[in-house]
This record gives structure tokens, sequence and C-alpha cells, in this order.
């Protein structure tokens, strides 16, 4: 089984929603123009980190996205990831991902589970607490959010239900970029996976953000690997690879939970 995937490395206007929704429709029909199956965008580029403007600026109940979305799915016959968007749900605010398919249909919704204090999401976002899988092709995958990518045993957990892609949309700042390139390939060794991970670029008021997203192969390989600008680049992967891996090297089967607490 093969896979299309077209990675959106786009810059973010910082607390401008409209001005980004006017970008990503000349994202999507490239994609659709390179045969993708799906296209990838990254964290948060409704708003960026403006957090402090959340009530008047996040996307309630996510209806200006999904509406976006699924038109633009419908239109191009393509599937879509759309990174995560600043949501809001009641009185609280959420980092929310949709995955829609080449039909419109919303598959899954995942709100950011870790938040991460060096950018102050502890103090203004609530953390999710469900699972995000869905399928690709019909091929098992599953998502998760920039700063998740530190918790392997998260990764792991959401790995055990044999998906086979992992998806990682993110604003990873430039000084910690070695980390963001290590930590994605040890997420995809360990659960035998392909992952992809979609980083903005460009900056806001208090960092630069570094691009270099990329899709890793089962054994950490970079299969395909984006600059410091913004760009879209699309790249097409053997599924099968994961089951040659698993094969040669049965991880999932050799390990000892009855340990592991």
């Amino acid at each position: 089984m093969k896979i299309t995937i077209s990675v959106a490395q786009m810059d973010v206007s910082f607390g401008k929603p409209a001005e980004n929704f006017a970008r990503i429709e000349s994202f999507v029909a490239q994609a659709a123009t390179e045969q993708a199956d799906i296209v990838v965008f990254p964290e948060m580029w409704n708003t960026g980190y403006d957090l402090t403007r959340f009530n008047d600026i996040a996307d309630v109940n996510g209806l200006q996205t999904l509406h976006v979305f699924k038109a633009l799915a419908q239109k191009y016959h393509i599937m879509i990831h759309t990174g995560s968007v600043a949501t809001k749900r009641g009185d609280q605010f959420f980092n929310t991902t949709y995955i829609i398919d080449e039909k419109g249909k919303l598959l899954s919704t995942y709100d950011k589970v870790h938040l991460f204090g060096l950018m102050h999401e502890d103090e203004f976002l609530t953390p999710g607490s469900k699972k995000d899988q869905f399928e690709v092709k019909g091929v098992p995958a599953t998502s998760v959010i920039c700063y998740d990518i530190r918790f392997p045993e998260w990764l792991r957990t959401l790995s055990l239900n044999d998906s086979r892609i992992i998806f990682v949309p993110a604003e990873w700042p430039t000084p910690r970029m070695p980390q963001w390139r290590t930590l994605l390939a040890a997420r995809a060794i360990e659960n035998q996976s392909f992952v992809v991970g979609v980083n903005r670029v460009g900056a806001d008021p208090e960092n630069r953000f570094g691009g270099n997203s990329v899709v890793i192969d089962p054994l950490g390989n970079n299969v395909l690997y984006l600059g410091h600008e913004e760009e879209l680049k699309t790249v097409t992967i053997d599924i099968n690879a994961t089951d040659k891996v698993r094969g040669f090297m049965p991880v999932f089967a050799d390990r000892r939970p009855d340990l592991y607490e």
C-alpha cells in the first residue's frame, strides 16, 4: 500500500486568523495537483501563540476550520490533516486537530494532551484526554501535537492500536531543532512507524520557528526533508515497510508490560 503525503510548511500571521485562513486553499490546491492522498498543516496555524487574545480570535467550536476544510476536501478530493488550531468551547480553550476525509467527512478530533509551559500553554489551554485514531486509505494512523513527542509512553500507547503513521503538527522553535529531529526519529524507530512532522516557519514576538518538516521511515531515515522557508513538498511512502521492519524485529511482541508500572 502506497500513500502520497503533502507537507504544508507554512508561515503564520500572529493573531490574524483571517490572513491565515486566506492562504490555506493554495496549499490544498497544490497538494491536489501533486496527487497527494493527504495534506498536512502545522500547529496553531490559525492564530499562532497569541494566547492572551484567544477569547477574541480562537475558533469557536472549530466551526470555521471545519467549514473551510470540509469544503476544500470536497472541492479537491483530498484528505486533510488540519494540523491544529486554537479553539474555544464554552469558556475553555484547546489546541485542536481535525482529520477530514476526501469527501468532507470529519474522521477524528484530538486536543493536545501535554501542554507546553515554556510557551505558556498551561496558563491558557485545557489539556485533552482522548486518543486520536483514524485511517488513511485504510491504513491505521494516529496524531499528536508538538510537545506530545517528548512523552514516548503516550506515543507507544497510541501505537499499540497498530498505527502505521504518526502525524505531528508543531510550532517548534529554532533553538531546539536538533531535539525536534532526534525525537521524531526516535518515535519512528521505537514504534516502527512512519512519522510525519510538520513544523511552521517564520516568527512571532517571542520565538523563531525552524521548519525542518520531515517524513521519517520506520528505520529512522528521512524520506522527505524541508528547509527553513515556507513551502509544500510531496512524497510517496510504502506502508509495507512497517510490516518488514516489524517482522524482522518484533518489538511489539517482545514487550514486557508486566514490568512497566
